[in-house]
């Protein structure tokens, strides 16, 4: 152990816990100008001539005291990165300089108990040398330039208004003093010695100047960190990355912008002013969630997008809520000013414009365009329903794909590609502080199957929350906190400082494009009208509106700056504006014969798949024999040497016999054969999830680890010429999880994204991604979707918690009439064509599938078309390896298909008085009773696929059993699980096409009505379901 490892040993028990040196400055004594003997740490009584000493800092950023190490291995590495001449913190190389110096542990615990006796502590000395006025200096001025960087934010001009502080406290921290680094006002004109400190950039860096007078560098640090720009960095854990930062913020003169920017910048400004100012005169009884106090966003926003542009970006998905969505589809996405006039005025969509639709600020676009350097962008914003944040991980998760695209098609690393495609994502003050599926989102950043190589957050800090104040809806100094948890960057600025907003857009597209991490952008605005246009926020925030109503817009203040400054003429400021009022008029009068069109929704990947209203081919889903051998063979070989767990290995072993012998696969084997065929036909397969690798139920088994060095081995990655498949451990989140993938999946239809709960009940902290997505996203904003949803349910006995997926809920929320006899199936079609048009006009797929072929088929029919459907699979826990759900290849191998209702086929029925329809892992349960009982004269008959309904083929059932009683049987309770989706839809196949059909009753057999989902006693689950059998069979 080193000494530095020996003497914090000795010493923790004393002082462990406590910050001892809690700053830069440092004092030592000398005799007669002899070399320091010894380094006095504590000093019991102070000198007249000495400058009091600093008291312990408060602020949590300025504490880096050499206690926080939490071993001696860390000790030791710092000890030897000091010698090295490395860089290490302030308090560390002044107790290794002490060491070095002779103090010993005795002296430092007898100097510390001095200090805590009440007597002045003077802090020993940062480095061997630092024994000079000179060094004293340095270190002084040293503190002083940390204390403004890191908490210079605090004091910062952020308010438009100028009646609150961004971050909730109105003190100036202490350490902004001078007299706090023991300095005074008469030190200002004297020349302080900085130094080139080896690693720093900025003020104390290598390139700056030796000496600097107190009172300029003083001003150049408010200039840099108490104006308009905040900036929060120092939390950040890279030194790299501060000092990237420090190097472009701490600059000898302030930024400026040239002639070009700053007329750019004001048309950017003009176009956003007068975008709302119009439609506010044009639509003034219509809400808009106009931007009117934020009109800065756009410039912001424009040069964010022209500079990552040029640093290699491509594509960038945008995701926002409805504040200021139309000025951003005007002005950023470039969606015709006409287009959204019509929408306004109510005009009419064109054919191809199918769906419900939804209000004009929800609605998304896909859009080329040029930045000023003539680089060609694709811009994605994303819709967004209300429910503020949700988008979030719909843009991670479609930015990772765009990436994941980029790396397929054109041969580039993932680092490459994601340096290509930017995800920018937009909020409000109050949700990005209080929604968690921000954190859920943030949480990506660092997963490698997550990772989108940094988002860009724009905070349009309102300082209000509908009607609520910050300081009742946050607990936190800023909106943005949240985003230190990552290490992230903050740049807090005043909107009505659009060149200062336009600068930190710039830094964070360059923060990002260089390191690959998030950055965010507090926009710190005021919000001119209520809620929306029609609300009156003066009933909850009278004061703030006062204030507003005074208010001078930004492009007035803007105006008169160039003007004042002689940047521009009076006469080039009015030829902006009137060249933008010209084009909205003229915008305005196209606007009565635009139409929308379905273009503006659709991305090129999409181009050629159908709507609802074009009816698709269906196509096999069987699989050639050749394509099923070999993946067969590869879904049990291992690489040379690998190390497989015994358990595993009887899996393996019972896998190949399966194999082998073409029969009793089982639910996992069939899974990995419907992914082998899809990827060896170019289809990208995809699964995502909590504990999917292995599965929740330790079924899958698609990675496997060596025993002796945890190497991976992912049996589906190595079949040959193929897609790639992911299988994706995820974190531990449904919310965020979900949309991620939901984001993924809607980027290209050539491909199967599949996400799996790890319970079904689960998917209940997703549900908002589920309403509002899933469901209703097609019908709402035109967007398909063949994302996979793989819900674990299953009445096994394991409580309340674990058995239900609640299925009825997703039944209710199917599209289709219970009471209408589907019109597909009245034409003289086909049946596979009336399925398939039946699922187009649908707005997904619900279904129990009870076999692994039946599983099987089911995955592939999802890519195996020419339109795309959400599929909500209800999947098996006990009938993964229940020994009667087993199939064979033959299933699965070319001529087989998707079974929606599977008939009972056994030899042994006879004289069928009992016809008993389920669905799911129940019919086993009914099997076996039928076996014991010997009731051969009931028939069992599986629905596979619940919704759409297949009134056509539960049609020819009843008809094969014209006289027989018709049983519903299901192991939910009676107000859960299908049976309320059912029965209706049972009646109307009764009734028939021309709705003259004989009716029969349709009797329940299932639990009772409940609360709860299910028991959690085993003996009234056996008691349920012997209940279940005796109806049904009764």
């Amino acid at each position: 152990m080193t000494t530095l490892a020996a003497s914090a040993n000795a010493w923790a028990g004393r002082v462990a816990g406590k910050k001892v040196v809690e700053a830069a400055a440092a004092t030592t004594t000398r005799t007669n100008g002899a070399a320091l003997q010894h380094v006095q740490l504590y000093s019991s009584s102070s000198s007249s001539s000495a400058p009091p000493p600093p008291p312990p800092v408060a602020h949590a950023k300025l504490q880096d005291s050499f206690l926080s190490g939490g071993s001696a291995a860390a000790l030791d590495a710092m000890e030897r990165r000091y010698n090295a001449g490395e860089q290490v913190p302030d308090s560390w190389a002044a107790f290794l300089g002490a060491l070095n110096q002779g103090a010993n542990a005795g002296e430092l615990s007898a100097g510390y108990a001095s200090y805590k006796a009440g007597n002045n502590a003077l802090p020993f000395a940062a480095r061997a040398a630092m024994d000079t006025a000179g060094s004293q200096d340095t270190l002084k001025v040293a503190a002083l330039v940390r204390a403004y960087q890191v908490a210079g934010h605090a004091v910062s001009d952020l308010d438009p208004l100028g009646i609150r502080e961004a971050d909730l406290d109105g003190t100036v921290p202490k350490e902004l003093e001078l007299s706090y680094h023991g300095l005074s006002e008469a030190d200002l004109a004297r020349d302080f010695p900085v130094g080139a400190r080896p690693g720093f950039s900025g003020f104390l860096g290598a390139g700056s100047k030796t000496h600097v007078r107190l009172d300029h560098l003083l001003e150049r640090l408010k200039e840099v960190y108490t104006r308009t720009i905040g900036f929060e960095y120092m939390h950040m854990q890279s030194v790299s990355q501060v000092n990237w930062i420090r190097a472009r913020v701490e600059l000898p003169e302030p930024y400026t912008w040239s002639r070009e920017d700053k007329l750019a910048i004001l048309d950017r400004l003009e176009w956003s002013d007068q975008f709302e100012r119009f439609c506010a005169a044009k639509f003034s009884s219509a809400k808009r969630f106009g931007l009117e106090g934020a009109e800065a966003l756009i410039p912001g926003m424009k040069e964010l997008i022209d500079t990552a542009c040029d640093m290699g970006v491509e594509y960038c998905v945008l995701g926002m809520p409805h504040r200021g969505r139309l000025n951003v589809l005007a002005n950023v996405v470039r969606k015709p000013a006409e287009r959204i006039f019509a929408e306004f005025q109510g005009a009419g969509r064109d054919d191809e414009v199918e769906g419900s639709g939804d209000v004009k600020y929800h609605l998304g676009m896909s859009h080329d365009r040029l930045t000023r350097s003539g680089k060609r962008v694709h811009l994605s914003l994303l819709a967004n329903p209300s429910h503020l944040e949700t988008v979030a991980p719909v843009v991670a998760g479609k930015s990772r794909a765009s990436q994941f695209q980029f790396m397929r098609e054109r041969g580039l690393s993932m680092e490459d590609a994601k340096r290509a495609a930017l995800p920018i994502i937009m909020h409000g003050d109050a949700a990005y502080a209080g929604q968690g599926v921000c954190y859920e989102t943030q949480g990506f950043a660092d997963l490698p199957e997550y990772s989108t190589g940094g988002t860009i957050h724009i905070v349009v800090n309102n300082q209000v929350g509908f009607t609520t104040d910050p300081r009742f809806s946050r607990s936190t100094p800023y909106c943005t906190d949240l985003a230190k948890a990552g290490s992230a960057p903050i740049f807090h600025v005043n909107a009505d400082d659009v060149e200062a907003v336009c600068r930190v857009f710039r830094l964070a597209a360059e923060f990002r494009q260089t390191f690959q991490r998030d950055a965010v952008v507090d926009l710190v605005c005021y919000r001119k009208h209520g809620h929306n246009e029609i609300d009156n926020p003066s009933f909850t925030q009278p004061l703030t509106y006062k204030k507003i109503a005074k208010q001078i817009p930004a492009v007035q203040k803007y105006r008169q700056q160039l003007v004042g400054k002689g940047s521009i003429t009076e006469e080039e400021v009015a030829a902006v504006g009137k060249g933008v009022a010209d084009q909205l008029i003229s915008a305005f009068e196209k606007a009565s014969t635009t139409k929308t069109k379905a273009s503006d929704w659709l991305h090129s990947n999409w181009e050629g798949y159908k709507s609802a209203r074009t009816l698709a081919e269906i196509r096999p889903t069987g699989a050639n024999e050749e394509a099923l051998q070999k993946v067969a063979t590869k879904l049990t070989q291992l690489p040379e040497g690998f190390t497989l767990h015994s358990g595993l290995k009887r899996i393996i072993k019972a896998k190949q016999e399966s194999l082998d012998t073409r029969s009793g696969i089982d639910w996992g084997t069939a899974e990995a054969l419907a992914f082998g065929t899809l990827l060896l036909e170019g289809i990208h397969v995809r699964l995502s999830g909590q504990d999917v690798e292995r599965g929740t139920f330790s079924h899958r088994h698609a990675v496997v680890h060596d025993q002796e060095n945890e190497n991976r081995h992912t049996f589906l990655n190595n079949l040959g010429e193929q897609a790639p498949f992911a299988v994706c451990n995820s974190s531990l989140s449904e919310y965020g999880v979900l949309g991620f993938e939901l984001g993924y999946s809607m980027h290209s239809p050539k491909q199967l994204v599949i996400w799996e709960a790890q319970f079904g009940d689960f998917v209940n902290t997703a549900q908002v991604i589920i309403d509002q997505c899933i469901s209703a996203g097609e019908a709402k904003w035109m967007r398909q979707t063949g994302l996979t949803v793989l819900l674990p349910h299953g009445y096994d006995g394991q409580g309340p918690e674990h058995s239900s997926a609640r299925m009825e809920r997703f039944l209710q929320m199917s599209d289709e009439d219970p009471d209408e006899w589907p019109e597909c199936f009245t034409d003289d079609d086909p049946d596979t064509v009336a399925e398939n048009s039946q699922v187009q006009a649908a707005n997904w797929q619900v279904c129990n599938v009870s076999t692994p072929a039946n599983y099987f088929h089911m995955l592939r029919r999802q890519v195996h078309r020419e339109f795309r459907k959400p599929l909500i699979v209800f999947s098996p826990k006990r009938l993964l390896r229940h020994p009667k759900c087993r199939s064979t290849m033959e299933e699965m191998a070319t001529g087989s298909e998707f079974q929606r209702v599977i008939p009972d086929s056994t030899p042994e029925l006879k004289d069928v008085k009992k016809i008993v329809m389920c669905s799911g892992n129940v019919y086993f349960d009914l099997l076996d009773e039928r076996e014991t009982q010997g009731k051969w004269d009931t028939a069992l008959v599986r629905v596979e696929q619940l919704s759409p309904f297949p009134f056509d083929l539960v049609e020819e059932e009843l008809k094969r059993y014209p006289d027989a009683e018709v049983v519903w049987a299901q192991e939910e309770p009676k107000n859960m699980g299908p049976w309320t989706f059912v029965q209706p839809r049972l009646v109307t196949t009764m009734r028939g096409p021309d709705g003259s059909g004989d009716v029969r009753n349709v009797k329940y057999a299932g639990r009772p009505v409940s609360a709860s989902p299910a028991t959690g006693s085993g003996a009234m689950h056996q008691a349920e379901l012997r209940s279940l059998l005796d109806t049904a069979f009764a």
